[in-house]
Order: C-alpha cells, then structure tokens, then sequence
C-alpha cells in the first residue's frame, strides 16, 4: 500500500549545536565480570517502577509475564594500572533494592548527583584514572514501569513494556518498541525512536537535540500533535486538522482523530515522523 505522507511543517536555520563527547581515553588494563541478580517487587505493590541509573553502558529492558526483574550486568573495568583498576573496583559498586514499589537498580560513584540523577553533569572525577562501564541486560513485569538513565557508552532499548516510561539519555539513541503506557524519552546526541502497540492515554514527550524522531502511533489514535524542528521537516501520514495557533506561541499544533492527549516533538537537528503503525 502506497504510504502518502503529509509534510507539516519545514525550517531551516544555520545554528551552532553541541557536538558528541570524544570517546573515553584507552587505558592498558582491563577487567570484566557478569553479574546476575533475581529481583522482586513488594508484596501488594500498587505501582511497580523498575528504575535504573547508569552513567556509563547499555540499558536493555524487555517486558515478560512473570513477576520477578532478571537482571544480568556486565561490567568492563580500564584503568592506568593494576592499582586503579583496584580504586575502580572499591569506588564504583552496583546497587540494587527491591522489595518495595520500586526496584531500584544504581550505578553509584565518587560524583553520583543527589536524587540520583547521573544524567544533568555529576560526573565521576576520577575518569582521568580509569573507565567503569555497566551494560544491562533487564527482564521485567510487562505491566511495570521504567525510569532510565545513562550517559555514555550505548543506547537505551525498551521493548513489550505496558507501563508508563521516563527515558533519559545523552550521548545515544533510545528505541521504545511494542510499549502501551504514556511518558517521556529524551536525549541530546542521538534519535528517539518508538512504536506504540496500543496508543497512549496520556500525554507524552519526545525530545533530541542532534537526531531525528519517529514516533509510530496504532492508526485510531485520537490526539493534540505540538512539533519543532529547527534543522529538519515534521512529517504524519494521520490526517491531521491544523489548530490555530495562540498569539503567545508559535509552535505549529494539529489535532489527529478527535483530539485528546498532547504528543511533543522537539528536536533542533533532524526530522520528525509521526506515522501509523503498519
């Protein structure tokens, strides 16, 4: 079938950007190790989050139907020498909590921020001395929540997850795929993509600084559409009624089906699609 697509809006703009981080030093030593651990939520929990903080590495996340969260980290340590490689050991620790609302999965070390929030400029200060990254690999309740968060080192991937998701990235692509809750997935050097395997109920946010968009919603989706792209096209093959704009705002909105919850798209360099799922 012949996919026509309809162009919303176009800007061009010639602007100074961030630019990726250079990639880590190279360090002469090397350690690596798996690390596996069966988490659990409370018993009787209302709202089920599996939360992860990372600073460095992967985060893998797919839905399954059993009750526990499988996870399976592994960690690659770099240093100078064999003694740094030893203060990475002691310094940088992995540390998870369950039993509770929340699971909690945490890269912790010497700069971890306050409210352990490794993705707004906490850095550890020892990363002239050597490099510790976590690549996970998660299994969790389909019908939880996720919260993410890394910085360097791969891309965020999310896939069968039914509840709601705060995904935040910055040098690197998140991919959200078969999920059905409403939230936010943002990042700074990299794309955003997600396809929804029932349409969201609530608003959502999807934002990038340097990478395109494309965003692919079950074809009944009833929605209010806000889009910006400095250095790219905005693109839907909905049909999609224009909505006049306030005098205090100048992004572009549409209504798709018979309006409902606000989707925002935002990104500086790069397109945005905002398509039906085939």
């Amino acid at each position: 079938m012949t996919r026509h697509i309809l162009a919303l809006f176009v800007s061009f703009a010639t602007l100074s950007c961030f630019a990726p981080l250079a990639p880590a030093q190279r360090f002469p030593v090397e350690d690596k190790q798996t690390v596996r651990r069966t988490l659990e939520f409370g018993t009787g929990a209302s709202r089920r989050v599996l939360d992860v903080q990372n600073v460095n590495g992967a985060i893998h996340v797919t839905g399954h139907d059993g009750s526990t969260v499988e996870m399976v980290a592994n960690e690659t340590i770099r240093a100078r020498d064999q003694e740094r490689l030893e203060a990475a050991r002691r310094e940088i620790t992995l540390e998870t909590r369950d039993r509770s609302d929340t699971v909690e999965i945490h890269v912790d070390h010497p700069g971890r921020c306050a409210g352990n929030n490794n993705s707004n400029g906490c850095f550890n200060s020892r990363e002239d001395q050597y490099s510790v990254q976590f690549d996970f690999e998660i299994r969790m309740p389909k019908n939880a929540s996720v919260r993410l968060r890394t910085v360097n080192g791969g891309d965020i991937l999310v896939q069968d997850v039914a509840g709601d998701f705060d995904v935040h990235h910055v040098n690197g692509r998140i991919e959200l795929s078969d999920i059905s809750g409403s939230g936010r997935a943002n990042t700074v050097n990299g794309a955003v993509q997600v396809s929804f395997a029932s349409n969201p109920k609530s608003d959502c946010s999807f934002h990038s600084v340097n990478g395109a968009i494309e965003v692919h919603f079950r074809p009944e989706l009833s929605a209010e559409l806000r889009f910006k792209s400095m250095n790219g096209g905005v693109f839907t093959d909905f049909p999609a009624a224009v909505i006049p704009a306030a005098t205090s705002s100048r992004e572009p909105r549409v209504k798709v089906g018979n309006g409902g919850p606000e989707m925002q798209f935002e990104t500086l360099n790069g397109a945005i699609r905002i398509l039906q799922a085939k």
